[in-house]
């Protein structure tokens, strides 16, 4: 029996040896290794307890911070405008909104308005903005109904003096929308503004408030949206701080100014705007002892009646019934004839002091001016007139 059990301790040391990759000498004895299971102990005791506590207070500080800007919970009073145009994103839209003081997290914001789809919603256009809205409603504040960040964009620079006509001309061929659509717009769309007639169907009502600049487009934008965004820049342009108290120290209407700028629009672009502004002005103010009787006899306003005439103008383009032709009616015209740029509405505002009540373009290429009938006169009946 114990001879059995030798043979049978031996052969499972060898068997052991084998699996260990070595081979056992005679009367060696192996050591016997037990692994020790090491306990690392991180925190412990009061200590864990400490920590997780702290962990809490911090989680929930940093929560509530974020929440405090998503709800927009106790912010300081923040109104700002911000301009989205076709260049952004959602990120340059958060720098936006960021630096102007609406919210504090940047990252937070685009994590939200990916989830929001934002880029979808947030569209071009000019939008007042407050701390007052959370997330989702400066999301939804910037909504346009045109389209979003992703929808094709189209840039289009409207020239000063181009009238209603040629604008949406203009549009249609850029494939903002149809020349239709855009003149139905134009002739029944309802704009909040007290410079526009809402009660007239006439696109002269519109004339002198869409403002040359470029802008940025959807493709196949809403037409009244298109057309707004040219009114809205306009009004932003005169209700300037400085340019809106020189409205009213002018003692004219915004309209009369404005109509005054389309004039010298039509009339010149070149550096002599504020002299043909003063004529215009001395001529509106002329009772007779000028000879003009408040007669302003500008060519560009005539045609403007007769938008199909071709060539010079006639003594009997001269004799049409329209309130537009100011060889026939004195005072200005009922509505501007065209849009007047930044220049001249500044020279509406601003006209030179002078006598002149005539001024008449040169071959030189510049207009001359006479303060009275008589050396007017003498200066068409020269070779320096371009007429001759």
């Amino acid at each position: 029996m114990s001879e059995y059990n030798d043979q049978e301790t031996a052969s499972w040391d060898a068997q052991q040896v084998r699996r260990e990759g070595g081979q056992a000498r005679a009367g060696e004895e192996r050591p016997v290794h037990r692994r020790r299971r090491r306990r690392r102990r991180w925190l412990s005791g009061w200590k864990y307890v400490l920590f997780v506590l702290l962990a809490s207070v911090l989680a929930a500080g940093a929560g509530w911070l974020l929440i405090n800007d998503f709800c927009s919970f106790s912010k300081a009073d923040v109104t700002a405008t911000v301009q989205i145009t076709a260049d952004d994103d959602l990120k340059t839209v958060t720098d936006k909104l960021h630096d102007a003081g609406l919210i504090q997290y940047k990252w937070f914001f685009r994590f939200f308005g990916n989830l929001a789809h934002a880029n979808e919603k947030i569209g071009m256009g000019s939008y007042e903005l407050s701390t007052e809205m959370d997330y989702m409603a400066l999301i939804n504040a910037m909504h346009n109904s045109s389209g979003g960040m992703n929808t094709d964009t189209v840039r289009v620079t409207i020239p000063e003096g181009y009238t209603v006509r040629q604008i949406i001309a203009l549009l249609a061929k850029n494939g903002v929308n149809t020349q239709e659509s855009l003149t139905e717009a134009a002739q029944t769309a309802a704009f909040d503004y007290d410079f526009i007639d809402n009660t007239s169907t006439d696109l002269s009502r519109l004339e002198g408030y869409l403002f040359p600049d470029t802008y940025d487009f959807y493709v196949n934008e809403k037409p009244q949206n298109a057309l707004r965004r040219l009114i809205a820049n306009f009004a932003t342009k005169m209700t300037d701080e400085d340019v809106a108290a020189q409205v009213e120290a002018s003692g004219h209407s915004l309209k009369e100014i404005v109509t005054v700028a389309s004039l010298i629009e039509k009339e010149t672009a070149g550096s002599d705007q504020r002299t043909i502004a003063s004529v215009i002005y001395n001529r509106m103010a002329d009772t007779g002892s000028h000879g003009t009787y408040g007669m302003l006899q500008v060519d560009a306003s005539l045609l403007y009646a007769l938008p199909d005439h071709e060539g010079a103008i006639t003594n009997e383009d001269k004799k049409v019934d329209s309130r537009y032709n100011l060889y026939k009616y004195a005072g200005l015209p009922p509505t501007p004839i065209a849009n007047p740029g930044m220049a001249s509405l500044s020279a509406a505002l601003d006209p030179e002091n002078t006598d002149y009540y005539f001024y008449a373009l040169g071959k030189d290429g510049k207009h001359h001016f006479s303060a009275t009938l008589q050396e007017h006169n003498n200066f068409i009946n020269s070779d320096a007139y371009v007429g001759n």
